[in-house]
């Protein structure tokens, strides 16, 4: 190859040369280079957290525990109502709950005799035939709202549950619960015993349920 068979290269060299210096004297040059890096960096950016909420957000990550966002298990969002006893205890229910929708012959069962007065029964009575006493439960998770002694009802015990219930056990002895003090499901109130209410009862638990403060049939919650 021959020395000036260089030269048409060493033209092209020069004339790139100068167009870079031309291109880095121009006042815009390096302005319009720094913008486009910043788009490129926060456009990287966008797309780092974009994938990391998606991540966060995903089902069966795991993450939602150690993000503080523990999912409540579904024993506790709907808790079934129990029976105020223990199965094996013996006792049944002895008086209904006064339903102004029931037939006669229910509604006359439901009525209690005081003062030479009948009065609608609010809840369910419950004793065993034999008539001794036995173990009162708490129906559902709650906490205790009142403890005392009533001049009619006797020893009573109020629990206060979610959705605007309320569980009422009168007619107790031996209360085991204090006001403030925390249920579950089951725990043991007390004993069922006698008030004066309800004399010819003898000893026997009388439960009520209370929807936003009006007594309702607690066979529609007890399963």
């Amino acid at each position: 190859m021959k020395p000036e068979d260089n030269k048409p290269n060493k033209t092209v060299e020069k004339i790139s040369s100068l167009k870079w210096k031309r291109l880095f004297s121009k006042k815009w040059f390096f302005p319009a280079v720094y913008l486009a890096s910043a788009a490129l960096i926060l456009s990287l950016v966008w797309w780092y957290q974009g994938a990391q909420d998606r991540d966060v957000t995903n089902p069966n990550t795991g993450l939602e525990q150690e993000l503080g966002q523990e999912t409540v298990p579904a024993s506790k969002q709907a808790q079934n109502m129990i029976h105020p006893f223990q199965e094996d205890s013996e006792a049944v229910e002895t008086m209904g709950y006064y339903d102004e929708a029931g037939s006669e012959k229910t509604k006359e069962a439901a009525l209690v005799q005081y003062a030479n007065t009948y009065w609608p029964h609010s809840g369910i009575n419950y004793a065993r035939k034999d008539g001794k006493t036995f173990d009162v439960l708490a129906t559902l998770d709650g906490k205790v709202t009142r403890v005392e002694e009533h001049p009619l009802n006797g020893q009573q015990v109020e629990v206060e549950h979610s959705d605007g219930l309320v569980t009422v056990y009168q007619s107790l002895d031996q209360i085991q619960v204090k006001k403030g003090q925390s249920l579950s499901q089951g725990d043991i109130i007390g004993k069922a015993g006698r008030n004066k209410f309800e004399k010819e009862a003898g000893i026997h638990l009388h439960y009520e349920v209370r929807k936003d403060g009006e007594s309702v049939n607690p066979a529609s919650y007890l399963k």
